[in-house]
């Protein structure tokens, strides 16, 4: 005689789908050496990666108390290193170039 598989109640079936969904938003599917495997999702913030929510969101104080200073905005005008408009060649007392 074969084996009658039990149905599930209402509320397990709820459960079994929450649980379901608890793991797809945690994990996701992906080939490795021809075999797919379950890896953690990478940590997203709105909807975007959170490497790139901190480049456009974050502050240069939080960039430095951090320690992302390779992420940090340089300035083109950083005060005492703008370039001289001078010219540095010597003219002669005819008002040639050598």
């Amino acid at each position: 005689m074969p084996k009658v598989k039990k149905k599930l109640t209402p509320a397990q079936r709820r459960a079994k789908k929450a649980e379901k969904a608890e793991r797809q938003r945690k994990y996701q599917w992906v080939f490795m050496n021809g075999k797919q495997v379950r890896i953690k999702r990478p940590p997203t913030v709105d909807g975007m990666p959170a490497d790139q929510f901190i480049e456009e969101n974050a502050d240069p104080i939080w960039l430095h108390q951090n320690g992302l200073w390779e992420l940090m905005p340089v300035e083109d005008a950083l005060i005492g290193l703008e370039p001289s408009t001078e010219s540095y060649t010597t003219e002669d007392e005819d008002g040639l170039p050598f």
